[in-house]
Parts: structure tokens; sequence; C-alpha cells
């Protein structure tokens, strides 16, 4: 009995030291992400896991991509404090995908329109669970969240004066989107940027398809160059901002 609980330990020891090597491997060597950065109209908020963008919609209003890892929205609370708004200023919240660290604070905002992929609508609401190596061994329950506008690849949402274009970009989840507003490209998941300024795909532990992964950025850059539309920057939720589109132009000509 002694002998065979002993090999259980180490078995789970084992286990624990290889997911634990799989997830340093994931996150070492990102380029850390920059709290308070600013782009054209865009501020990115960290609350210390996942990053948020914050886009001015005016003096008075914004719109947020993604709400973090963190359900009390503290560092998204401080931000509006910063500009002496308070929660009901927030107008839309884009969606990236359904992860729980991308949806954390989504809560908290009463007059926001929270927009998502249609495909991606049932992970956010918490009606369908993801299917990554790791993320399909979470629970299924329901998130609280409604997905009031559902999207679709290609639509311009304009919130004020504000544009904001919408991208599929499967593979990370099923219905992961990359948004374009005022020059700033928001990635989520799909991509990260490394320190030495290289652009990597979706790490495949989270992923539901890292083919398709890699597949979605190669066609989101042929886009954007063919619509002639410019990057300021490019924002990975989990990893620094990279100035213009040049790290994902390498990464497409590479796995095209």
């Amino acid at each position: 009995m002694k002998r065979l609980l002993k090999v259980l330990l180490l078995v789970v020891a084992l286990i624990v030291l290889g997911v634990g090597g799989v997830l340093a491997a994931t996150f070492m060597g990102r380029r850390p992400v920059s709290d308070g950065q600013v782009f054209n109209s865009v501020r990115i908020v960290a609350d210390g896991f996942s990053s948020i963008g914050v886009i001015t919609i005016d003096e008075r209003q914004v719109a947020l991509v993604d709400a973090g890892n963190d359900t009390s929205g503290e560092a998204i609370l401080a931000e509006l404090s910063r500009r002496q708004l308070g929660p009901d200023a927030v107008s839309a919240v884009f969606v990236t995908h359904g992860h729980s660290d991308h949806i954390g604070a989504v809560g908290l905002f009463p007059n926001a329109q929270v927009m998502a992929l249609d495909a991606e609508a049932a992970l956010v609401e918490g009606r369908a669970g993801a299917r990554g190596p790791l993320t399909r061994l979470f629970p299924v329950r329901p998130t609280g969240i409604t997905v009031t506008r559902r999207l679709e690849d290609g639509d311009v949402v304009t919130i004020g004066n504000v544009p904001v274009r919408v991208y599929a970009v499967p593979g990370h989840t099923g219905g992961s989107a990359a948004y374009l507003a005022d020059g700033v490209l928001f990635l989520g998941d799909s991509a990260d940027m490394a320190s030495d300024g290289s652009l990597s795909g979706a790490p495949w532990i989270f992923s539901d398809s890292q083919p398709e992964n890699r597949a979605s950025l190669a066609r989101l850059e042929q886009r954007l160059v063919a619509d002639g539309v410019k990057v300021t920057a490019m924002v990975p939720a989990h990893s620094g901002a990279s100035d213009g589109l040049a790290p994902l132009t390498a990464f497409a000509e590479a796995h095209r």
C-alpha cells in the first residue's frame, strides 16, 4: 500500500512539474505589458494578468477592448477615475474572446453594449466550453454576461465618431476576434509579442486549433495590407505592444 501511494505521489508530482514547465515555457520570453501606454486615442491598462484597451470616444465616454481577469475591475475603474468618469461612461465592451481572463469586469458597466463575434457568443455567455488541451477541462457554467450585439467578420461598428473594424481570427477560440480602432490593432490572445520584437501565434495549450490560428493571422495581415489600413500599433492581451504591422507581416510570410 505504501509503495502504491509513493508511486501515485510521484505520478502527481511529475504531472504538476510537467504542466508547470509547459506554462513557464508559454509565458517566458514575452515583451512585458506597459501599463498606461498610449497610442493615439487608446490607452492600455493592465490588471496584473491581462491588458485592456481603453478607447477615448469623447470627454464623457469610452469603449473597452476586453474587460480583464479581475472581476473587481480595479485597474479599469482607476483609469476611469483618472478621467473623472464612472462605470456608466463605458458605452461598449468589445470582447476578443470568451476566456474568463478577458470578461472578468464586464458586469460592472451597466451602459455598455457587450459585443463579440456571433461564433463566440456562447463561450462568452458560458453556454459552451473552449476546446483547447487545457481549457476543455474548465467547467462550463453561465457567466451572467449577455452579448447584446453579435458581430460578423468585416463589420465596422461606430461608437460616437470612432469606427471599430471587426476581423474574425479563429483558432485560439472558434470565434476569436481582432479589432482595429484609431490605428490600434487589438489581437487578444491570438498572438503574442516576444521580447525580441517578433510575433508568435496563440499558445497551443490554451488554443482550440493552433494551425487555424496561424492561418487566421496570415489572412489578417493580407486583408489589412489589401485594404490599405494604417496600423500604428498591435496590442496583444498578455504581452507588450509593437509599433506598426511589420511583426505580423514577418509572421505571415513564414506561415503562408
